[in-house]
């Protein structure tokens, strides 16, 4: 099918652009850091632009080898920039701001893609199908990846994966352009997947590598792969793009650099369960579903329809004109974040998002497809029923809410289920996802790609006017509490003097108070590490002191653990409190007497063992 014309491109991508700043952009910097991880991101950053260090990310006094680079660079660049106080006092604008750039990137990719490479009905196989107006199934596209949960969750939040999500989809759309067209570089994509290694570390080869090797397969052309995209050359514009950063910092920091980041960031992560994150191996079947809500039974059909009609031969189906494949190549895609992240031992949500742009793809690819009554399987066409069923199913489930917020307990914000319910924001999310449940029932006979649209703006609506205020109101309850804490520090602070938190660990305390804080968990293992730890530990910001030299610590703690015996017996004075947290100046040789009780009583220091991810 013949590319649409230019101004109509640009108009849509127009459309495309502003749709992408009402999901990702508006209103990014209203709320605080979300803790725990983004906090060190944010942190690590700042420190970037303020001391001018920009090789080795550092937080809380301490390396941070995690994560390569680029992620930080970016926020770094942004705090560079004068005036923060003004325009960024809660930091969320340049510690969001890559997060929100790529996911607005993957759907101007998206819809680019479609625009200029219109996709036939799955070549046909569909008896009655027709494609109709791509621009429609190019936006629907976008949105498809824009209202994803899952793209919506972390296109907001201030980590690396949004932004790995979308250099993957960059470099990965760019291989299939530059199959489906000769007329397209075939060097493009491997310096995007170069800054993709820079930004998450070398899953991003394998990824792209396994989603190749699956399309070339299913088209019954590695050959003609490998001659388009010339991957032996690729690689080598990759590795020229994302080596010398990890030259230089094993050249700086050594051996911890290297077992830190290769050997529990990267090996250890597949190979083994960490941070508790044991899942089955199905997890990512339920992922998969609800992060394309609410049009997950689109997915499943597009997913099947992509992959055609199996054979028993090497060849397991029918291979399709490069230009007419996206639809297979998304399918591959999915399936080999789906094969890759299911072999890892260590399991999380976020793991999914390098898929998602790919199932946007298939679910649009499958809207843009319409059938008569007779054509296609049963399961097929009561896809597009079963999401109108799960649009209003959630609609009245909010509108139900009174019956389940009384449900909701979080200690860290125990007056929630009150203020939403006395709030009309429950209530205007239930109308949001009404309104598109009964527009998609009333352009149910419409074409089908305006009949996905229909569902879709009013969901768009949902973002600014109910989705965001919610997330305020979490902000508020849960963050508002630590950054008071964080202002008391700064107020009450004597110089030199330490600062702790235990119990509830929250980064933000040490991005909002800008002093290091020593963290430690409610074990009663807590007072004797810290005792230990003011004697003898150092990093950057905090020095080693008796308590002679620094007779009181200021030490941040939540309600439930103040109240533990190895802590509400040592005298401390209170002098601020928010929320769940108390902000003591405790007596060091008081906590150490306490101290030198649990030793008597076979507690010892554990401080010292390996923490990976200690801040």
């Amino acid at each position: 099918m013949p590319a649409l014309p230019r101004p109509q491109r640009r108009r849509l991508l127009l459309i495309t652009l502003l749709l992408g700043l009402v999901l990702y952009a508006w209103q990014l910097g209203s709320t605080g850091l979300v803790d725990e991880t983004p906090p060190l991101f944010a942190a690590s950053a700042r420190a970037m632009a303020e001391t001018g260090d920009w090789l080795i990310p550092r937080v809380n006094g301490l390396p941070r080898y995690d994560k390569p680079p680029l992620v930080y660079w970016l926020m770094g660049l942004v705090y560079a920039l004068p005036g923060q106080q003004q325009w960024n006092p809660l930091g969320m604008w340049a510690a969001g701001f890559p997060s929100a750039l790529a996911a607005i990137g993957v759907m101007l990719a998206l819809a680019d893609t479609l625009l200029r490479w219109p996709q036939p009905p799955f070549a046909g196989r569909v008896p009655g199908a027709v494609a109709l107006r791509p621009g429609l199934t190019a936006l629907s596209a976008a949105l498809a990846f824009g209202l994803s949960p899952l793209a919506l969750a972390w296109g907001r939040t201030a980590v690396s994966d949004s932004l790995f999500s979308g250099l993957v989809a960059l470099a990965l759309l760019l291989c299939w352009q530059a199959y489906a067209d000769p007329a397209r570089p075939w060097w493009l994509p491997w310096p995007v997947l170069g800054l993709a290694v820079l930004t998450k570390g070398p899953v991003a080869v394998v990824l792209l590598g396994l989603t190749l090797l699956l399309f070339g397969w299913l088209q019954a052309d590695i050959g003609g792969l490998w001659r388009r995209l010339r991957p032996l050359r690729g690689l080598a514009l990759t590795a020229l793009v994302a080596l010398p950063w990890y030259l230089l910092a094993l050249h700086s920091e050594g051996r911890p650099f290297w077992d830190s980041f290769f050997g529990y960031h990267n090996l250890q992560r597949f190979t083994e369960v960490v941070n508790r994150h044991l899942q089955p191996w199905w997890f990512f079947l339920p992922v998969m579903l609800v992060a394309s809500l609410p049009v997950s039974p689109l997915l499943l059909v597009g997913l099947a329809r992509a992959i055609g009609p199996l054979r028993r031969s090497w060849c397991p189906t029918l291979p399709l004109p490069p230009a007419a494949s996206l639809a297979r190549f998304a399918a591959c895609w999915l399936l080999a974040v789906l094969l890759f992240f299911t072999a890892a031992a260590t399991k999380l949500p976020s793991y999914w998002l390098p898929a998602t742009p790919a199932a946007a793809l298939l679910v649009a690819l499958a809207a843009q497809t319409g059938w008569s009554g007779h054509g296609g399987r049963p399961w097929e066409r009561w896809a597009w029923g079963l999401s109108l069923l799960l649009v209003a199913g959630l609609g009245v489930g909010f509108l139900l809410a009174r019956l389940w917020l009384p449900l909701i307990i979080d200690p860290e914000m125990p007056t929630l289920a009150v203020e939403l319910e006395g709030s009309p924001l429950v209530a205007l999310v239930a109308a949001c996802w009404l309104l598109a449940a009964l527009l998609g029932w009333l352009c149910r006979r419409r074409r089908p790609p305006l009949r996905l649209l229909a569902l879709q703006l009013p969901l768009v609506l949902f973002v600014p006017t109910a989705l965001l205020p919610l997330w305020s109101v979490g902000d508020r309850l849960r963050g508002g509490p630590v950054r008071q804490m964080a202002a008391a520090l700064q107020r009450e602070g004597r110089p030199g003097e330490p600062v702790a938190m235990v119990g509830v660990l929250k980064p933000s305390l040490h991005y909002y108070s800008r002093r290091v804080v020593i963290y430690e968990g409610i074990g009663v293992e807590g007072p004797i590490n810290l005792a230990d730890r003011l004697r003898r530990e150092r990093r950057a910001g905090q020095q080693p002191s008796t308590p002679d030299a620094q007779p009181t610590v200021l030490v941040v703690i939540d309600q439930t653990t103040a109240g533990a015996p190895f802590w509400r017996h040592l005298g401390a004075t209170e002098i601020a409190s928010a929320g769940v947290y108390r902000l003591w100046r405790l007596d060091r040789r008081r906590l150490e007497a306490s101290v030198d009780h649990l030793r008597r009583n076979g507690f010892v220091p554990d401080w010292q063992a390996p923490r990976p991810e200690r801040y």
